[in-house]
């Protein structure tokens, strides 16, 4: 069995009963489907704003960490501000 077969045990099921109501509203979310979105796109799409994110997080605690260390702002430990 491989990850692509379409089974039970990939499949979720959301049942929502209203009160009162005998309706029953059912939602199933299928996992093995392939998302197009997260493929790679040029220019904006989904996939560049998720890298670019996770880069700018990686960097933003880059910068906090040399701070710490070096107990001198970003800026003057980079020479930019003296």
């Amino acid at each position: 069995m491989s990850l692509s077969d379409n089974n039970e045990s990939s499949m979720i099921n959301f049942e929502n009963k209203n009160e009162g109501d005998d309706t029953t509203n059912k939602r199933t979310l299928d996992f093995n489907k392939e998302d197009p979105s997260n493929d790679y796109n040029f220019g904006w799409n989904r996939y560049s704003e998720i890298t670019n994110g996770r880069f700018a997080m990686i960097g933003f605690l880059s910068i906090l960490i040399i701070e710490i260390l070096s107990k001198k702002s970003f800026f003057s430990w980079t020479g930019i501000l003296n």
